[in-house]
Formats: structure tokens, C-alpha cells, sequence
């Protein structure tokens, strides 16, 4: 990331961790050729993280207290120790999006759909990112190579070059 876009450091930083975010989020974005450069390169080395740490989950049994107040005994998944590490810094490099209540979802639909979902984003690269590209990963015998830019010419008004940044 030699590149410094004409920012101060943590100006630069703040947008390229928007960028990411937006992009993992949506799946595509527009930006200029220099700008989807450098957050090709965050986007693909948080994908990879996600893809080497996902399947780390330890299996916990817990006494609890049920509504008639009996213990029984229950059983939890939990992050395993280089999942929860690579979460943390998923959380550390990304923005945290949120779900947006759909146009015909009730309020109290959308309150249970989003529930147990305390990171939206974390959670989507983990349950839906890391397994999809994982699987590419064994099929093609490669990591990497998660994003495409495809350019689309010149922005108007200062004519820099513009292109779109989309996952495969």
C-alpha cells in the first residue's frame, strides 16, 4: 500500500476501512483505480483470514437454568482460540454495518431476524465468505484472487480514472 491517495495517514485509513466494509458488505463497489487497488489488497487479506480461521469451533457444555428452575445441561459452540483472534481483528480493520429492516418486514420481523446477530458483517464473512472461497481454494489448488476490477473510464469533473471493485 505504497500509494498514499492524497491523504493524511489516518485520513487514508478511515476511508480505505469504509471501502472494505462497504465492499464486503455489498459485494461491489465504484471507486477510483488507485482506491480499489489498495483496498484490494486489505479485502483480500481479511477474506484469507477468514478462510483460514472459520472452521475453529470448540464444542461447550453448560449447566443452565431453565424457566422452571432445573439445571440442564446444555451444549454451546464457541469460537475456538484463532477464530476469536481472527474475529477480533475483523472487528479491529472492519466497520461494523448493520441489517436494514427490509420494506415489507414488520418491525418485530426484523427484530427477531437480527436477534442473535450482534455483528452482521463479521458474522457474513465467517458463515458465508469463508466457506464459499475456501471451497475454491481446494477446487482450484490456490488462495487469493477474491476481488476483480473492472474499469468502467473517466469520472466526470476531474476525470480520474473510475472502475468497479466486486468480489467473485
Amino acid at each position: 500500500m505504497a500509494n498514499k491517495l492524497g491523504k493524511r495517514s489516518d485520513q487514508r485509513m478511515a476511508m480505505l476501512k469504509n471501502q472494505v466494509s462497504e465492499l464486503l458488505w455489498y459485494g461491489e463497489i465504484e471507486t477510483t483505480v488507485d482506491r480499489a487497488k489498495s483496498v484490494r489488497i486489505l479485502a483480500e487479506r481479511l477474506i484469507t483470514l477468514a478462510v483460514r480461521t472459520y472452521q475453529d469451533d470448540v464444542k461447550v457444555t453448560k449447566n443452565v437454568t431453565n424457566a422452571k428452575g432445573e439445571k440442564v445441561a446444555t451444549e454451546f459452540t464457541n469460537d475456538g482460540a484463532k477464530k476469536l483472534a481472527a474475529r477480533r481483528r475483523l472487528m479491529a480493520e472492519l466497520v461494523d454495518l448493520q441489517e436494514f429492516k427490509g420494506e415489507k418486514e414488520s418491525k418485530s420481523e426484523y427484530k427477531t431476524r437480527i436477534k442473535d446477530t450482534k455483528h452482521p458483517l463479521i458474522e457474513k464473512m465467517f458463515k458465508e465468505y469463508a466457506p464459499k472461497y475456501d471451497a475454491l481454494k481446494n477446487e482450484n489448488g490456490q488462495g487469493g484472487g477474491y476481488t476483480k476490477i473492472l474499469k468502467t473510464g473517466f469520472r466526470r469533473g476531474d476525470a480520474a480514472k473510475t472502475c468497479i471493485i466486486k468480489l467473485i
